[in-house]
């Protein structure tokens, strides 16, 4: 099995991700619907 040589730690991931997601409108709008009906849910 092939390893990654570079291991990246979790910061950087998180960043990398986060950085994906703001370029990704439809992904954060979807993101925003789940957070909103959360929180809808536990407003009753």
């Amino acid at each position: 099995m092939l390893r990654n040589p570079k291991r990246r730690s979790l910061a950087e991931l998180v960043s990398e991700n986060k950085r994906q997601l703001l370029k990704d409108r439809a992904a954060m709008e979807r993101i925003e619907e789940r957070l909103e009906k959360k929180r809808l849910s536990k407003a009753e």
